[in-house]
């Protein structure tokens, strides 16, 4: 799939610059750097959605009583 299809967002949204990004010129070390940080980005990403989804869950329960 095509980053664009996925990252079909408005000019300047840092999803979008981030994917957009030619790699070319970074090293290994650079590469590697980047792929640390993008990891911990996807774990910061996930916990937020993880607590999201549980008080949405939480509440659905109390107003269901």
């Amino acid at each position: 799939m095509d980053p664009d299809e996925i990252l079909a967002r408005k000019a300047g949204d840092p999803l979008t610059e981030l994917a957009r990004q030619d790699l070319d010129p970074l090293s290994v070390e650079e590469c590697q750097t980047r792929i640390e940080a993008l990891e911990a980005e996807i774990v910061r990403t996930k916990t937020r959605l993880t607590r999201a989804v549980n008080h949405r869950a939480s509440a659905n329960d109390l107003f269901k009583r």
